[in-house]
């Protein structure tokens, strides 16, 4: 699996745990991004991901959701097809 992976997270999340631990069960590797203190990380998250929970994943720039998400993306088979593509040089840039 060779996309680019982004995890932001808040210290005491069940779902991020849950979400991180997905990921790991796939042996991806994504960067993780706390934004418990970072209120202008957390505008950016708002306005770009259009939620205002945690986690919020993203793979090569594009926000798939959270915890819920990626799980019910796994279940219909479209998780690893998007976990797996290249990051182009159009892809969409993350904070960190």
């Amino acid at each position: 699996m060779s996309a680019k992976v982004t995890i932001y997270t808040t210290s005491i999340c069940p779902y991020c745990i849950r979400a991180k631990a997905l990921l790991q069960q796939k042996n991806v590797a994504f960067d993780e991004i706390n934004v418990e203190s970072r209120p202008e990380l957390r505008g950016w998250l708002i306005e770009r991901s259009r939620q205002r929970t945690v986690p919020q994943v993203f793979v090569n720039g594009e926000p798939l959701g959270g915890f819920t998400d990626i799980a019910a993306l796994d279940q219909q088979g479209k998780l690893d097809p998007l976990l797996a593509r290249e990051p182009a040089a159009t892809d969409p840039p993350v904070l960190t």
